[in-house]
């Protein structure tokens, strides 16, 4: 192959580049480029394999949003009186409806999906194993909930595989399970670098989780805040301006932010099974379909016969506001279309029962929109929905 393609350049260099010449140089080029490609490892059949696109070919601008559904978010939206971001993407057309969804929100436990996601990229190109076993120790310990990081004693702590470590995570917010998945990966800068090369780099994972709640407080990380409510003590004694211009900064800037509707697309990307091999695209859906947390967020509002798949994300509150109230997931509806839906609360003065129902009455949209646009006879799509745990609980 480059001997023929050295050939070929030599008979161009000798000849005017007509228009029919230049063709072949060009064409020359692409062969060769494929070629050298196709040597190193990332030809057509490596890039197949791996489940990607092969070649950057434009992909078709997606269908406008339902005027419904998006007629809909913007009402719900205006009515909350807060700031909110929406965002609602079919994963079979790729359309997204939105309110303030190219807007960076805080993510607060919405993040640990990257780490999830660059976990199994890792598993993907053999670097991790979900079966490998590692061991906790008080290094590990994290802020806030964080079931695997109480059982950790100075002496040592847990036995986990990978596999548990994603489980605990996602299904759990565990935020140790969280900050070892990272480590193991080499820190939030090796989770940045994958998916700055999947092209998420819109997706800020930001820190370790300790360090992230430690920095919203205005405070920095130390070993002994990861016992007890060792945290919680030390934040109580900060000064409120300490408090306050470390969190206005955090949300003027979140370290950890992304837009409800790069979440969305990335979501419907994932199920299609575009960013992860098959395999491993079925452990993180699974994942979001066990997940425990938020039974009162966006699943209360979906009506029977709908799947819910999810990670929440619930940010600290300082003088009776809350931040980074999320939820965002997969929905699947009775016939098997697949919604992915985010919804995003900077802050929130809301009581509780009125943010619940404010993701309620997006879940009731999307479901309404369903609805509508069925005319009988329509077929299902033809990927399938994953299955729901026999029970859920916590906030």
């Amino acid at each position: 192959m480059a001997q023929m393609f050295r050939e070929l350049a030599a008979r161009l260099r000798a000849k005017p580049r007509t228009g029919a010449v230049l063709g072949l140089l060009i064409l020359a080029g692409a062969v060769a480029g494929g070629w050298a490609a196709s040597e190193r490892g990332h030809g057509p059949d490596a890039a197949l394999a791996s489940g990607k696109v092969a070649f950057n070919v434009p992909a078709p601008p997606p269908p406008p949003p339902p005027a419904d559904l998006q007629a809909d978010l913007e009402t719900l939206a205006r009515g909350f009186k807060e700031d909110v971001g929406i965002a609602v993407t079919d994963v079979a057309t790729g359309w997204t409806a939105q309110v303030n969804g190219e807007t960076p929100y805080p993510q607060q436990s919405v993040s640990k999906l990257w780490v999830a996601l660059a976990t199994l990229e890792a598993v993907d190109r053999g670097q991790s194993n979900l079966d490998r076993v590692v061991q906790l120790g008080p290094d590990d310990r994290s802020v806030f909930y964080q079931p695997l990081g109480r059982r950790i004693r100075n002496s040592g702590g847990p036995e986990v595989s990978i596999r548990e470590l994603l489980r605990w995570a996602i299904t759990e917010s565990d935020n140790s399970a969280n900050d070892k998945l990272m480590r193991e990966l080499g820190g939030a800068e090796a989770v940045k670098a994958i998916l700055t090369e999947k092209g998420l780099q819109d997706l800020r994972v930001g820190a370790y989780e300790r360090d992230l709640q430690a920095s919203v407080a205005g405070m920095t990380w130390r070993p002994e805040y990861g016992v007890d409510w060792a945290f919680q003590h030390a934040r109580a004694q900060l000064p409120d301006y300490v408090r306050d211009n470390a969190m206005n900064a955090y949300l003027a800037d979140p370290m950890d932010g992304a837009a409800p509707a790069d979440i969305t697309r990335t979501l419907a990307a994932l199920h299609k099974g575009e960013l992860l091999s098959p395999a491993s695209t079925q452990v993180f859906v699974d994942l979001l379909h066990q997940t425990r947390t938020g039974p009162m967020r966006l699943k209360y509002g979906l009506p029977p016969g709908w799947q819910w798949g999810h990670k929440t994300g619930t940010g600290q509150d300082l003088r009776g506001y809350s931040v980074g109230i999320n939820d965002v997931g997969l929905a699947t509806a009775p016939d098997g279309r697949v919604y992915a839906v985010a919804v995003m609360m900077r802050k929130t003065a809301k009581p509780i029962p009125a943010r619940q129902a404010f993701f309620h009455q997006v879940s009731k949209a999307v479901a309404r929109h369903w609805q509508a646009s069925r005319t009988p006879g329509d077929p299902a799509p033809t990927f399938a929905a994953a299955p729901q745990p026999a029970g859920a609980g916590g906030q």
